[in-house]
Protein backbone atom coordinates (compact mmCIF):
# COMPACT_ATOMS: atom_id res chain seq x y z
CA UNK A 1 0.00 0.00 0.00
CA UNK A 2 2.76 2.44 0.93
CA UNK A 3 4.62 1.71 -2.31
CA UNK A 4 1.44 2.28 -4.30
CA UNK A 5 0.91 5.63 -2.62
CA UNK A 6 4.51 6.63 -3.33
CA UNK A 7 4.18 5.68 -7.00
CA UNK A 8 0.88 7.54 -7.30
CA UNK A 9 2.36 10.61 -5.61
CA UNK A 10 5.43 10.60 -7.86
CA UNK A 11 3.31 10.25 -10.99
CA UNK A 12 1.00 13.03 -9.85
CA UNK A 13 3.84 15.47 -9.21
CA UNK A 14 5.42 14.72 -12.59
CA UNK A 15 2.07 15.12 -14.33
CA UNK A 16 1.36 18.42 -12.61
CA UNK A 17 4.81 19.75 -13.47
CA UNK A 18 4.52 18.60 -17.09
CA UNK A 19 1.08 20.03 -17.88
CA UNK A 20 1.03 23.81 -18.48
CA UNK A 21 -1.71 25.10 -16.20
CA UNK A 22 -3.23 27.76 -18.38
CA UNK A 23 -6.30 29.35 -16.90
CA UNK A 24 -8.09 32.64 -16.85
CA UNK A 25 -9.53 32.82 -13.41
CA UNK A 26 -12.44 34.57 -11.83
CA UNK A 27 -10.55 37.00 -9.59
CA UNK A 28 -8.60 38.92 -12.18
CA UNK A 29 -6.08 36.29 -13.24
CA UNK A 30 -5.95 34.47 -9.86
CA UNK A 31 -7.74 31.18 -9.35
CA UNK A 32 -10.99 31.32 -7.40
CA UNK A 33 -10.12 28.10 -5.50
CA UNK A 34 -7.29 25.57 -5.23
CA UNK A 35 -9.21 22.65 -3.73
CA UNK A 36 -12.27 20.88 -5.13
CA UNK A 37 -13.95 21.01 -1.71
CA UNK A 38 -13.25 24.72 -1.18
CA UNK A 39 -14.17 25.27 -4.82
CA UNK A 40 -17.66 23.96 -4.11
CA UNK A 41 -17.87 26.77 -1.53
CA UNK A 42 -16.83 29.40 -4.14
CA UNK A 43 -13.27 29.28 -2.81
CA UNK A 44 -14.11 30.00 0.83
CA UNK A 45 -12.24 27.98 3.44
CA UNK A 46 -9.42 29.91 5.10
CA UNK A 47 -10.96 28.70 8.39
CA UNK A 48 -12.13 25.29 7.10
CA UNK A 49 -9.26 22.91 6.19
CA UNK A 50 -10.60 19.73 4.62
CA UNK A 51 -7.89 18.17 2.47
CA UNK A 52 -4.22 18.10 1.52
CA UNK A 53 -4.69 21.21 -0.65
CA UNK A 54 -5.49 23.35 2.42
CA UNK A 55 -2.03 24.97 2.40
CA UNK A 56 -2.87 26.79 -0.83
CA UNK A 57 -5.47 28.74 1.15
CA UNK A 58 -4.12 28.65 4.72
CA UNK A 59 -1.03 26.65 5.78
CA UNK A 60 -2.25 26.61 9.39
CA UNK A 61 -4.97 24.15 8.44
CA UNK A 62 -2.72 21.29 7.39
CA UNK A 63 -2.17 19.96 10.92
CA UNK A 64 -5.92 19.25 11.23
CA UNK A 65 -6.41 17.14 8.09
CA UNK A 66 -4.24 14.17 9.09
CA UNK A 67 -2.25 11.93 6.78
CA UNK A 68 -3.99 12.36 3.47
CA UNK A 69 -3.43 12.83 -0.25
CA UNK A 70 -5.36 14.46 -3.09
CA UNK A 71 -5.02 14.22 -6.84
CA UNK A 72 -7.40 15.85 -9.27
CA UNK A 73 -7.97 18.17 -12.16
CA UNK A 74 -10.40 20.60 -13.71
CA UNK A 75 -11.69 21.29 -17.19
CA UNK A 76 -11.81 25.08 -17.37
CA UNK A 77 -13.72 26.86 -20.14
CA UNK A 78 -13.38 30.65 -20.46
CA UNK A 79 -15.21 32.44 -23.29
CA UNK A 80 -13.68 35.77 -24.34
CA UNK A 81 -14.65 38.33 -26.98
CA UNK A 82 -14.41 42.02 -27.83
CA UNK A 83 -16.54 44.38 -29.90
CA UNK A 84 -15.32 47.57 -31.60
CA UNK A 85 -17.81 50.26 -32.60
CA UNK A 86 -17.56 53.84 -33.75
CA UNK A 87 -15.63 55.29 -36.69
CA UNK A 88 -13.59 53.04 -38.98
CA UNK A 89 -10.12 54.20 -39.89
CA UNK A 90 -6.52 53.36 -40.75
CA UNK A 91 -3.62 53.50 -38.26
CA UNK A 92 -1.28 56.48 -38.62
CA UNK A 93 2.06 55.98 -36.84
CA UNK A 94 2.93 59.66 -37.31
CA UNK A 95 0.06 60.81 -35.11
CA UNK A 96 -0.43 57.73 -32.90
CA UNK A 97 -3.96 57.24 -34.26
CA UNK A 98 -4.66 53.50 -33.92
CA UNK A 99 -8.25 52.46 -34.70
CA UNK A 100 -9.24 48.79 -34.75
CA UNK A 101 -11.43 47.06 -37.30
CA UNK A 102 -15.10 47.37 -36.39
CA UNK A 103 -17.06 44.30 -35.32
CA UNK A 104 -17.02 41.45 -32.81
CA UNK A 105 -14.20 38.92 -32.52
CA UNK A 106 -14.24 35.83 -30.30
CA UNK A 107 -11.18 34.11 -28.87
CA UNK A 108 -10.47 30.49 -29.75
CA UNK A 109 -9.03 27.84 -27.36
CA UNK A 110 -11.92 27.57 -24.93
CA UNK A 111 -10.92 24.46 -22.96
CA UNK A 112 -7.98 23.94 -20.58
CA UNK A 113 -6.94 21.20 -18.18
CA UNK A 114 -5.73 22.31 -14.73
CA UNK A 115 -4.26 19.55 -12.50
CA UNK A 116 -3.52 19.67 -8.79
CA UNK A 117 -1.91 17.39 -6.24
CA UNK A 118 -1.33 17.47 -2.48
CA UNK A 119 -0.09 15.28 0.38
CA UNK A 120 0.19 15.81 4.11
CA UNK A 121 2.19 13.81 6.68
CA UNK A 122 1.76 14.01 10.44
CA UNK A 123 5.16 14.41 12.12
CA UNK A 124 3.56 13.84 15.51
CA UNK A 125 0.19 14.64 17.12
CA UNK A 126 0.89 18.38 17.05
CA UNK A 127 2.71 19.06 13.78
CA UNK A 128 2.62 18.17 10.09
CA UNK A 129 4.50 18.64 6.84
CA UNK A 130 2.87 18.79 3.44
CA UNK A 131 3.30 19.56 -0.23
CA UNK A 132 0.83 20.89 -2.78
CA UNK A 133 1.22 21.48 -6.51
CA UNK A 134 -1.35 23.68 -8.26
CA UNK A 135 -1.98 26.34 -10.85
CA UNK A 136 -2.23 29.81 -9.31
CA UNK A 137 -3.93 31.32 -12.34
CA UNK A 138 -3.12 32.85 -15.69
CA UNK A 139 -4.51 34.48 -18.77
CA UNK A 140 -5.13 33.26 -22.29
CA UNK A 141 -6.53 34.75 -25.48
CA UNK A 142 -6.26 33.46 -29.02
CA UNK A 143 -7.97 35.76 -31.51
CA UNK A 144 -8.00 34.50 -35.10
CA UNK A 145 -6.43 36.07 -38.17
CA UNK A 146 -8.96 37.30 -40.73
CA UNK A 147 -8.81 38.86 -44.18
CA UNK A 148 -7.63 42.18 -42.68
CA UNK A 149 -5.05 40.54 -40.43
CA UNK A 150 -5.20 40.05 -36.69
CA UNK A 151 -6.66 42.22 -33.93
CA UNK A 152 -3.67 44.59 -34.00
CA UNK A 153 -3.00 44.23 -37.77
CA UNK A 154 -0.44 41.44 -37.35
CA UNK A 155 -0.99 37.71 -37.18
CA UNK A 156 -3.64 36.28 -34.85
CA UNK A 157 -3.27 38.19 -31.58
CA UNK A 158 -3.19 36.69 -28.12
CA UNK A 159 -1.27 35.93 -24.96
CA UNK A 160 -0.74 32.78 -22.94
CA UNK A 161 0.38 33.06 -19.30
CA UNK A 162 0.41 30.11 -16.91
CA UNK A 163 1.67 29.86 -13.33
CA UNK A 164 2.57 26.71 -11.38
CA UNK A 165 3.06 26.77 -7.59
CA UNK A 166 4.91 24.09 -5.61
CA UNK A 167 4.05 24.65 -1.97
CA UNK A 168 5.94 23.06 0.94
CA UNK A 169 4.28 23.59 4.34
CA UNK A 170 4.95 23.11 8.04
CA UNK A 171 1.96 23.42 10.38
CA UNK A 172 1.78 23.18 14.18
CA UNK A 173 -0.95 23.24 16.82
CA UNK A 174 -0.82 26.02 19.39
CA UNK A 175 -3.38 24.28 21.58
CA UNK A 176 -6.37 21.98 21.15
CA UNK A 177 -8.26 24.48 18.98
CA UNK A 178 -5.72 26.71 17.18
CA UNK A 179 -2.68 26.40 14.92
CA UNK A 180 -0.20 28.27 12.78
CA UNK A 181 1.55 27.36 9.54
CA UNK A 182 4.15 28.57 7.09
CA UNK A 183 4.73 27.68 3.43
CA UNK A 184 7.68 28.17 1.13
CA UNK A 185 6.42 28.37 -2.46
CA UNK A 186 8.49 27.79 -5.56
CA UNK A 187 6.96 29.31 -8.69
CA UNK A 188 7.31 28.57 -12.39
CA UNK A 189 5.55 30.66 -15.01
CA UNK A 190 5.66 30.77 -18.78
CA UNK A 191 4.38 33.27 -21.31
CA UNK A 192 4.08 33.97 -25.01
CA UNK A 193 2.50 36.74 -27.07
CA UNK A 194 1.47 36.75 -30.72
CA UNK A 195 0.13 39.24 -33.23
CA UNK A 196 1.53 42.45 -31.69
CA UNK A 197 3.75 43.42 -34.63
CA UNK A 198 2.24 46.91 -34.79
CA UNK A 199 3.90 47.72 -31.45
CA UNK A 200 7.23 46.03 -32.25
CA UNK A 201 9.04 49.17 -33.44
CA UNK A 202 11.00 52.12 -32.01
CA UNK A 203 8.82 54.57 -30.12
CA UNK A 204 6.18 51.99 -29.36
CA UNK A 205 8.65 49.66 -27.61
CA UNK A 206 11.85 50.22 -25.66
CA UNK A 207 13.16 46.89 -27.03
CA UNK A 208 11.99 46.24 -30.61
CA UNK A 209 12.30 42.57 -31.47
CA UNK A 210 11.26 41.52 -27.95
CA UNK A 211 7.54 42.25 -28.14
CA UNK A 212 5.80 39.43 -29.97
CA UNK A 213 6.01 36.00 -31.63
CA UNK A 214 9.13 34.85 -29.80
CA UNK A 215 7.66 31.56 -28.59
CA UNK A 216 7.37 30.67 -24.92
CA UNK A 217 9.61 32.26 -22.31
CA UNK A 218 9.85 31.09 -18.70
CA UNK A 219 10.29 32.77 -15.34
CA UNK A 220 10.94 31.45 -11.83
CA UNK A 221 10.78 32.79 -8.30
CA UNK A 222 9.83 32.16 -4.68
CA UNK A 223 7.46 33.51 -2.09
CA UNK A 224 6.01 32.54 1.29
CA UNK A 225 2.62 32.13 2.92
CA UNK A 226 1.79 32.56 6.61
CA UNK A 227 -1.38 31.40 8.30
CA UNK A 228 -3.29 31.08 11.56
CA UNK A 229 -6.61 29.60 12.57
CA UNK A 230 -8.37 29.17 15.90
CA UNK A 231 -11.74 28.52 17.51
CA UNK A 232 -12.77 31.80 19.15
CA UNK A 233 -16.18 30.62 20.40
CA UNK A 234 -17.97 27.32 20.47
CA UNK A 235 -18.57 26.35 16.85
CA UNK A 236 -16.91 29.48 15.44
CA UNK A 237 -13.44 29.30 13.86
CA UNK A 238 -11.50 32.24 12.45
CA UNK A 239 -8.67 31.96 9.94
CA UNK A 240 -6.21 34.33 8.28
CA UNK A 241 -3.37 34.00 5.78
CA UNK A 242 -0.95 36.26 3.96
CA UNK A 243 1.09 35.49 0.84
CA UNK A 244 4.01 37.79 0.09
CA UNK A 245 4.76 39.37 -3.26
CA UNK A 246 6.84 37.04 -5.44
CA UNK A 247 9.84 38.57 -7.19
CA UNK A 248 10.15 36.68 -10.46
CA UNK A 249 12.94 36.50 -13.00
CA UNK A 250 12.17 38.53 -16.12
CA UNK A 251 10.66 37.40 -19.40
CA UNK A 252 13.71 38.33 -21.51
CA UNK A 253 12.05 37.35 -24.79
CA UNK A 254 9.29 39.87 -24.02
CA UNK A 255 11.28 42.67 -22.37
CA UNK A 256 9.86 45.01 -25.02
CA UNK A 257 6.28 44.27 -23.96
CA UNK A 258 6.13 44.21 -20.17
CA UNK A 259 7.20 47.23 -18.10
CA UNK A 260 10.65 47.28 -16.51
CA UNK A 261 12.16 45.18 -19.27
CA UNK A 262 9.95 42.10 -19.02
CA UNK A 263 9.23 42.07 -15.30
CA UNK A 264 6.09 40.16 -14.27
CA UNK A 265 6.09 39.66 -10.49
CA UNK A 266 3.15 38.08 -8.64
CA UNK A 267 1.31 40.42 -6.24
CA UNK A 268 0.73 39.76 -2.56
CA UNK A 269 -2.62 38.61 -1.19
CA UNK A 270 -4.29 38.32 2.19
CA UNK A 271 -7.39 36.42 3.26
CA UNK A 272 -9.47 36.41 6.45
CA UNK A 273 -12.57 34.38 7.13
CA UNK A 274 -14.74 32.32 9.42
CA UNK A 275 -16.40 28.93 9.59
CA UNK A 276 -19.52 28.56 11.73
CA UNK A 277 -21.19 25.30 12.75
CA UNK A 278 -24.84 26.04 12.02
CA UNK A 279 -25.69 22.47 13.06
CA UNK A 280 -23.74 19.27 13.86
CA UNK A 281 -23.80 18.36 10.17
CA UNK A 282 -23.56 21.78 8.47
CA UNK A 283 -21.21 24.78 8.24
CA UNK A 284 -21.42 28.32 6.94
CA UNK A 285 -18.15 29.83 5.67
CA UNK A 286 -17.27 33.36 4.64
CA UNK A 287 -13.93 34.70 3.37
CA UNK A 288 -12.66 38.12 2.34
CA UNK A 289 -9.59 38.18 0.09
CA UNK A 290 -7.49 41.09 -1.14
CA UNK A 291 -5.29 40.86 -4.26
CA UNK A 292 -2.81 43.73 -4.58
CA UNK A 293 -2.36 44.06 -8.35
CA UNK A 294 -1.02 47.61 -7.91
CA UNK A 295 2.29 46.15 -6.66
CA UNK A 296 3.25 44.99 -10.18
CA UNK A 297 3.84 47.73 -12.80
CA UNK A 298 3.29 45.39 -15.76
CA UNK A 299 -0.19 44.67 -14.44
CA UNK A 300 -1.07 48.03 -12.86
CA UNK A 301 0.49 50.72 -15.11
CA UNK A 302 -2.11 52.58 -17.12
CA UNK A 303 -2.22 52.75 -20.90
CA UNK A 304 -2.05 56.52 -20.37
CA UNK A 305 1.62 56.01 -19.45
CA UNK A 306 2.32 55.37 -23.12
CA UNK A 307 4.18 58.36 -24.59
CA UNK A 308 6.38 57.85 -27.68
CA UNK A 309 7.72 61.37 -27.16
CA UNK A 310 9.37 60.11 -23.96
CA UNK A 311 10.78 56.89 -25.37
CA UNK A 312 12.04 54.53 -24.14
CA UNK A 313 10.93 55.31 -20.54
CA UNK A 314 7.24 55.48 -21.42
CA UNK A 315 7.26 52.95 -24.24
CA UNK A 316 6.25 49.32 -23.89
CA UNK A 317 8.95 47.60 -21.84
CA UNK A 318 10.19 50.92 -20.42
CA UNK A 319 10.70 51.62 -16.74
CA UNK A 320 7.35 53.49 -16.71
CA UNK A 321 5.84 51.69 -19.67
CA UNK A 322 2.13 50.97 -20.01
CA UNK A 323 0.54 47.82 -18.60
CA UNK A 324 -2.98 46.50 -18.25
CA UNK A 325 -4.09 49.19 -15.80
CA UNK A 326 -5.53 46.73 -13.27
CA UNK A 327 -6.67 47.89 -9.83
CA UNK A 328 -6.44 46.09 -6.47
CA UNK A 329 -9.53 44.00 -5.83
CA UNK A 330 -11.40 42.61 -2.83
CA UNK A 331 -13.14 39.25 -3.20
CA UNK A 332 -16.07 38.11 -1.04
CA UNK A 333 -16.76 34.36 -0.82
CA UNK A 334 -19.76 32.74 0.86
CA UNK A 335 -20.38 29.01 1.12
CA UNK A 336 -22.63 26.49 2.84
CA UNK A 337 -21.82 22.83 3.43
CA UNK A 338 -24.05 20.10 4.82
CA UNK A 339 -23.86 16.32 5.21
CA UNK A 340 -26.96 14.24 4.52
CA UNK A 341 -25.27 11.01 5.61
CA UNK A 342 -21.78 9.77 6.55
CA UNK A 343 -21.19 9.09 2.84
CA UNK A 344 -22.54 12.27 1.25
CA UNK A 345 -21.61 15.94 1.78
CA UNK A 346 -22.99 18.79 -0.33
CA UNK A 347 -21.73 22.33 -1.01
CA UNK A 348 -22.95 25.55 -2.61
CA UNK A 349 -21.21 28.88 -2.91
CA UNK A 350 -21.27 32.40 -4.29
CA UNK A 351 -18.47 34.92 -4.71
CA UNK A 352 -18.21 38.52 -5.87
CA UNK A 353 -15.08 40.52 -6.65
CA UNK A 354 -14.34 44.11 -7.53
CA UNK A 355 -13.75 44.96 -11.17
CA UNK A 356 -9.97 45.03 -11.79
CA UNK A 357 -10.22 46.71 -15.22
CA UNK A 358 -11.25 50.41 -15.45
CA UNK A 359 -13.18 51.28 -18.60
CA UNK A 360 -10.36 53.52 -19.87
CA UNK A 361 -8.02 50.47 -20.02
CA UNK A 362 -10.00 48.28 -22.42
CA UNK A 363 -7.63 48.51 -25.43
CA UNK A 364 -4.75 46.42 -24.04
CA UNK A 365 -7.18 44.28 -22.04
CA UNK A 366 -8.51 42.81 -25.24
CA UNK A 367 -5.55 40.50 -24.56
CA UNK A 368 -6.53 39.94 -20.90
CA UNK A 369 -10.29 40.47 -20.46
CA UNK A 370 -10.52 39.36 -16.81
CA UNK A 371 -13.83 41.15 -16.27
CA UNK A 372 -16.02 38.51 -14.57
CA UNK A 373 -17.10 39.41 -11.06
CA UNK A 374 -19.78 36.95 -9.90
CA UNK A 375 -19.68 33.17 -9.70
CA UNK A 376 -21.89 30.42 -8.34
CA UNK A 377 -20.68 26.94 -7.42
CA UNK A 378 -22.04 23.54 -6.50
CA UNK A 379 -20.13 20.52 -5.25
CA UNK A 380 -20.31 17.27 -3.31
CA UNK A 381 -18.16 14.51 -1.79
CA UNK A 382 -18.93 10.79 -1.87
CA UNK A 383 -16.99 8.65 0.61
CA UNK A 384 -16.24 5.24 -0.86
CA UNK A 385 -14.98 3.75 2.41
CA UNK A 386 -13.09 4.84 5.53
CA UNK A 387 -9.94 5.78 3.57
CA UNK A 388 -11.03 7.06 0.16
CA UNK A 389 -13.49 9.43 -1.45
CA UNK A 390 -14.29 11.42 -4.59
CA UNK A 391 -15.15 15.12 -4.61
CA UNK A 392 -16.65 17.13 -7.46
CA UNK A 393 -17.50 20.73 -8.17
CA UNK A 394 -19.08 22.85 -10.88
CA UNK A 395 -18.57 26.59 -11.36
CA UNK A 396 -20.23 29.22 -13.51
CA UNK A 397 -18.86 32.77 -13.67
CA UNK A 398 -21.56 35.04 -15.04
CA UNK A 399 -21.01 36.97 -18.24
CA UNK A 400 -19.76 40.50 -17.71
CA UNK A 401 -18.75 43.34 -20.03
CA UNK A 402 -16.56 46.41 -19.56
CA UNK A 403 -16.96 49.14 -22.18
CA UNK A 404 -14.66 52.09 -22.71
CA UNK A 405 -12.87 54.24 -25.28
CA UNK A 406 -10.11 53.15 -27.62
CA UNK A 407 -7.35 55.16 -25.95
CA UNK A 408 -5.58 55.69 -29.28
CA UNK A 409 -8.52 57.37 -31.05
CA UNK A 410 -10.20 60.73 -30.50
CA UNK A 411 -13.36 62.50 -31.65
CA UNK A 412 -14.53 62.91 -34.33
CA UNK A 413 -12.95 59.55 -35.22
CA UNK A 414 -13.34 57.92 -31.81
CA UNK A 415 -14.02 54.25 -31.16
CA UNK A 416 -15.55 52.30 -28.29
CA UNK A 417 -14.35 48.85 -27.21
CA UNK A 418 -16.38 46.34 -25.18
CA UNK A 419 -14.55 43.34 -23.66
CA UNK A 420 -16.62 40.41 -22.44
CA UNK A 421 -16.09 37.07 -20.71
CA UNK A 422 -17.91 34.23 -18.95
CA UNK A 423 -16.61 30.89 -17.63
CA UNK A 424 -17.50 27.30 -16.78
CA UNK A 425 -15.51 24.73 -14.81
CA UNK A 426 -15.91 21.05 -13.95
CA UNK A 427 -13.53 19.53 -11.40
CA UNK A 428 -12.93 16.19 -9.68
CA UNK A 429 -10.51 15.02 -6.97
CA UNK A 430 -9.68 11.61 -5.51
CA UNK A 431 -8.58 11.67 -1.85
CA UNK A 432 -7.14 8.94 0.33
CA UNK A 433 -5.99 8.45 3.91
CA UNK A 434 -2.77 6.57 4.65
Amino acid sequence: MKNSVRRLASAAVLAALAVPTTSFATNGYFSDAYSTKNGGLAGAGVALPEDAMASATNPAGMVWVGQTGDIGGAIFSPHREYTVSGVAGTPDPNTGYFPLVLGTVKSDSNYFFIPHFGMNWMIDNNSSAGVAVYGNGGMNTDYPTSTYGGTFYGTGAGVDLSQLFVNGTYSRKINASSSWGVSLIGIYQRFKATGLQAFDQPGYSAYPGSVTDNGYDTSTGFTYKLGWQGEVAKGLTLGASYQGKASMSKFDKYKGLYAEGGNFDIPSTWTVGLAYDTAPSSKLVFDVQRINYSEVPSIANSISNFNPQNAPTNSLGGSSGPGFGWQDITVYKLGYQWATSPAWTWRVGYSHCDQPIPNKEVLFNILAPGVVQDEITFGFTNKLDKTSEWSYRMMYAASNTVTGPNAFTQAPAAQTIAIKMYEFQLEATYSWKF
